[in-house]
């Protein structure tokens, strides 16, 4: 499964002004690309919403090689519940440390020269405080299950995924594409997962041909296919084919066809302005604070 690899990680964000600097500022990512829609995506990128929206990604460099952030924003929603589902991201840099340390934004000893750290929104980050690699700094991502066992058959015999590490202490196993990608960690919660309303979605890439082929065997092994094998359009840009999937827990699972996203997914140098002029034109936030009003929870 060498030709498979983790791509981003999709956040529902309320609050876009604070998140878009939280993960420039704070970070330090890149605004990669940025792109408005005007109805809800048909393989439910933007969660159940069927109204206007946005997707920003971001990250330390393009998706080609690096683990990225997708956030979206629905308009006129202004926060979501979070649930035990997501448990964390996990990335690699002093300068993430320090900058907010210099922002004042809020830092936790999580041990072993990692320090825990809240997006807008209460997503929670990992920074080890060692300086920033090369290559991605993104390590991996954490994830709750309510069986283990059943979690990483699922993941290793499913979907192909190598497993790196097994800690009996922490009650979580490391698995992962190659060695040199974000891994993704399955951590036994000992219950059910609640996902909330801000409940996530993991995507990843493999060739065009593997697509039929991942969702004939989760068929055939009786696990869910959220959205089956489509395209979708995005204007000007190449078309993607993906399949939507469930684990055992319920944690949504992206693949993509790799040689269009990986047309798709080009860094776009207007990205920032993009971001920026859409944040500027959503006057939603005075308009709640103005009439003494608070914007609908999901």
């Amino acid at each position: 499964m060498a030709l498979r690899r983790a791509l981003h990680f999709v956040f529902k964000v309320g609050d876009r002004l604070r998140t878009a600097a939280f993960y420039r500022e704070v970070l330090g990512m890149k605004i990669l690309r940025h792109e408005e829609f005007e109805e809800g995506c048909k393989a439910a990128c933007n969660g159940p919403y069927d109204g206007r929206w946005s997707k920003t990604m971001v990250g330390y460099g393009a998706e080609d090689d690096h683990f990225v952030a997708e956030l979206t924003y629905n308009y006129g929603v202004g926060g979501y519940r979070l649930g035990s589902d997501f448990l964390g991201l996990t990335l690699q840099s002093s300068q993430a440390v320090s900058n907010a340390r210099k922002l004042g934004w809020p830092l936790a000893e999580a041990g072993e020269g990692t320090y825990l750290l809240e997006a807008p929104g209460g997503y929670k980050f990992y920074l080890v405080d060692k300086e920033q690699p090369a290559t991605d700094p993104v390590q991996k991502v954490t994830l709750g299950v309510s069986d283990l066992q059943r979690s990483t058959r699922y993941w290793s015999a499913v979907l192909g995924m190598k497993v790196y590490e097994r800690n009996e202490d922490r009650k979580t196993v490391l698995l992962g594409y190659s060695d040199c990608q974000c891994k993704l960690e399955l951590q036994d919660i000992g219950g059910a997962v609640d996902h909330g309303t801000a409940f996530g979605r993991i995507a990843f890439s493999c060739p065009r041909e593997q697509l039929p082929e991942i969702e004939a065997l989760v068929k055939k092994e009786s696990w869910r296919i959220l959205t089956p094998l489509v395209s979708l359009d995005t204007p000007g840009k190449a078309t993607v084919e993906v399949v939507i999937l469930a684990d055992p827990d319920d944690h949504e699972i992206c693949f993509v066809g790799d040689e269009a996203f990986r047309e798709l997914s080009k860094v776009d140098p207007n990205g920032d302005t993009l971001l920026d002029n859409a944040m500027a034109a959503d006057r939603s936030d005075e308009w709640f604070a103005k009439h003494k009003k608070q914007k609908a929870s999901a």
